[in-house]
């Protein structure tokens, strides 16, 4: 049987409630979202002997959320990813964002971005699948962008076991739209522990090499022959040492469309989870968790360099500045639609 419960998580220092929803189906899975940025902060799968652990990084406290810089389990926006120099053009005008990532690069939407506002939510029901709809409209200019954006970001689940997040945007002024999910797993259940013994498949043949503030230079490259390649299962500790920093690079989706494609592959041997990752976008940023320090997550665990993996389905990093990337433009007559779903099994 489905199950939806809604508690409350808090309050933000302007006294506005954080709300709590809890979504569970009869298979042992069970997610737990907050209005505070669209947030998924709780993921729990059973493994293989049905031991049902948190496979997701993340936090008790609202006030965590509130001041954390990992973005553990959010929904990223108006632009996910970087946008080199903060800087962009539309129509001969030149639009200035902040700057939050040392100075350099506009990261994740800014210094305020959908991480960090409020939405609200309505959950709801059918036949065969339980989910929340969170909404957000974005004022014109709210950190740099052009136009009042209006996003919608729904998480459903099913008794297949998968976990789907449909995003929808539309805007009264031409602008950019990157939307993505910045959660971080760990499907060991042991939080504390790397995910460097996990083996990864990536199903791109291409990725995007970057410069040493994280852009990409503009160029497509093969990942034969190169730590970059995980086309086969391999495990992610494996070539992670000649990858300067660790990985943080995008991966060009075979076949990206209105269709959904499967992107990538995670599992972990020695609980036997597995979870597919499948989108409708170009792109797909692998995050090794290279900047995770020592942070205290929920029910008190430590979490380390290389605790958590993201794998974000989302337009390339800085496509706005890269004529021959895919275009991160939305029109005022359009609309922004983007699936990004998560199937969760025993292997």
């Amino acid at each position: 049987m489905y199950r939806i419960k809604n508690e409350h998580f808090g309050e933000t220092p302007e006294g506005k409630k954080v709300e709590k929803f809890i979504l569970s189906n009869s298979k042992g899975i069970s997610v737990q979202l907050i209005t505070l940025g669209a947030t998924l902060v709780s993921l729990k799968i059973p493994d293989r002997r049905g031991q049902i652990d948190e496979v997701t990084l993340g936090f008790d406290k609202l006030e965590q959320y509130l001041q954390e810089k990992y973005y553990f389990g959010a929904t990223i926006g108006r632009f996910a990813n970087r946008i080199a120099g903060g800087l962009f053009h539309l129509d001969d005008i030149e639009y200035h964002l902040s700057c939050n990532e040392n100075g350099l690069n506009h990261l994740h939407g800014g210094n305020r971005g959908y991480d960090k506002v409020l939405w609200q939510a309505e959950s709801w029901q059918n036949k065969n699948t339980i989910g929340v709809s969170f909404n957000y409209i974005s004022p014109d200019g709210e950190e740099g962008y052009p136009g009042n954006l209006t996003s919608e970001v729904t998480y459903s689940l099913n008794e297949d076991n998968e976990l789907k997040i449909e995003y929808l945007a539309k805007t009264d002024k031409k602008t950019i739209v990157n939307l993505t999910n910045h959660t971080y797993w760990n499907l060991s259940g042991r939080l504390s522990e790397t995910v460097l013994n996990h083996k990864l498949t990536l199903l791109g043949k291409k990725y995007l090499p970057i410069d040493n503030n994280l852009i990409p230079t503009g160029e497509i490259r093969d990942v034969f022959g190169t730590p970059m390649d995980f086309t086969e299962p391999k495990l992610i500790g494996e070539d992670i040492e000649n990858v300067a920093g660790g990985y943080d690079h995008c991966f060009v989706i075979d076949g990206s469309g209105e269709k959904l494609n499967l992107a990538a592959i995670a599992h972990e041997p020695r609980s036997g989870r597995t979870m597919e990752v499948l989108t409708t976008k170009p792109g797909i940023q692998f995050y090794s968790g290279n900047k995770i320090s020592d942070v205290r997550g929920a029910n008190g665990v430590l979490f380390h360099k290389h605790s958590g993996l993201c794998l974000e389905a989302e337009f390339y990093p800085n496509s706005i500045n890269e004529d021959s990337f895919p275009s991160p433009l939305l029109y005022p007559d359009k609309e922004y639609h983007q699936t990004t779903m998560y199937r969760f099994f025993i292997n």
